[in-house]
């Protein structure tokens, strides 16, 4: 909980939606629950992902995690392109939110 309190709102975001992101894009898995739930992940994705990327920018940290969060959940409806999109996208959010974590320790 105390690495709680020293993490920034976009770093906790950048956790959370990077984490959503690698989920969809477990094969099968990910890509059957968001057929099955007629896309609606998809929105719920973009939503979360505009709302990192205005506290990313608020901030003052990186936003192109987000913004290609925001890009992703738009084409992700294409099956394979959406895989590759959710993954690189997870990576993305999941460094980011690494390295901004690390530079909170270091200062």
């Amino acid at each position: 909980m105390e690495a709680l309190l020293f993490m920034n709102r976009s770093s906790i975001m950048k956790w959370i939606t990077g984490g959503l992101e690698a989920f969809w894009a477990l094969p099968i898995i990910g890509g059957s629950l968001i057929i099955s739930m007629n896309w609606s992940p998809l929105v719920v994705m973009l939503i979360l992902h505009i709302i990192t990327l205005l506290i990313s920018l608020n901030e003052g940290k990186n936003k192109h995690g987000s913004i290609l969060g925001i890009i992703t959940s738009c084409v992700a409806v294409i099956p394979g392109l959406g895989w590759t999109m959710h993954t690189i996208t997870a990576v993305l959010l999941l460094i980011d939110a690494y390295r901004s974590e690390k530079a909170i320790e270091i200062s």
